[in-house]
């Protein structure tokens, strides 16, 4: 399957991150020749007070006004680095501003496909039916609090537990009738009255 999850994401470069990038590197520039003339400046100053030990004063003198033409050089390079720290600045507030456009462009495009789907009327028949609910559930919530007693909570409870009961559901009646027994054919022998027994035993003396 290869390297998915590791796989770095590409970024588009643009063209104002190639200027970005170059007005760091000429800044980059400016500010390491500034270091190598400052290193020679200190070098010509301790090279001046030398030579004017020496008695030199003429090659001295020569000396530090090529130092003071090298310090005005660095006054400009140091002004162009701020210059150039300065677009550096405006460059990337202005991709943040592309950003932030960009960002806007979408969520435009977001409502305008909501409006296609709702029209305004219907957004508001939603608003108003969701705050007449928050407004009846204020209304219950006000009238309850502190209104019930615990002996109200206990009937509470107890109605709810008697609805709860009702629903359950009973077991199913058969609807199919019950098989009958079997049917008595052979009669059963009559038991003789007394006075008929009597009768025959009178007779057959």
């Amino acid at each position: 399957m290869g390297n998915i999850f590791g796989r770095k994401k590409r970024t588009r470069v643009t063209e104002q991150d190639k200027a970005v990038l170059q007005l760091k590197q000429q800044r980059d520039k400016l500010r390491q020749y500034q270091k190598k003339i400052n290193l020679r400046l200190d070098k010509e100053r301790l090279l001046a007070k030398q030579l004017l030990k020496d008695g030199k004063k003429e090659k001295a003198l020569l000396l530090l006004k090529k130092k003071r033409y090298q310090d005005q050089l660095l006054d400009k390079t140091e002004n162009q680095i701020s210059n150039l720290e300065r677009m550096v600045q405006d460059l990337e507030f202005a991709q943040i501003e592309m950003k932030v456009i960009e960002g806007l462009k979408v969520g435009n495009d977001c409502l305008k496909k909501m409006h296609e789907v709702l029209s305004i009327e219907e957004v508001e028949r939603i608003m108003d039916e969701t705050q007449d609910a928050i407004e009846y559930q204020r209304e219950i919530d006000e009238m309850l609090a502190g209104s019930l007693t615990e002996e109200d909570e206990d009937a509470i409870l107890a109605e709810l537990e008697a609805i709860t009961q009702e629903e359950v559901e009973l077991p199913d009646v058969p609807s199919e009738a019950l098989p009958e027994g079997p049917e008595e054919t052979e009669e059963k022998p009559e038991m003789d009255h007394p006075r008929k027994k009597q009768e025959r035993e009178m007779l057959a003396a």
